[in-house]
């Protein structure tokens, strides 16, 4: 069965096509596509994986022509960021109506 193994940078993606026994397993295939040699921060561990962007399991089994993802770790926290937004907000029309 052949999957394709994807790992998206601002900017940049990473696509590999992977050639992998029936029963092959995500991790087989993040393993297989060479990317973890290429990406060195990688190596440091992954976010977590998916495919067609459903989050699964490292161990679970793939099917012919499915996607794997690899996820990278959050750069801020969506939470923090939504506070910090609304905090402008309010700042900035509170200038306006001064």
């Amino acid at each position: 069965m052949t999957v394709t193994v994807v790992y998206a940078l601002p900017g940049r993606a990473a696509l590999r096509e992977v050639r992998l026994t029936e029963g092959a397993t995500v991790r087989e295939a993040i393993t297989a596509s060479g990317l973890l040699e290429e990406f060195p921060e990688l190596k440091q561990g992954i976010a977590g994986a998916g495919i067609f962007a459903a989050t699964v399991s490292p161990e679970r089994l793939l099917a012919d022509g499915d996607r794997v993802e690899i996820y990278r770790p959050l750069q801020a926290d969506p939470k923090e960021t939504r506070r910090r937004r609304a905090a402008r907000r309010r700042r900035e029309g509170a200038a306006r109506r001064a």
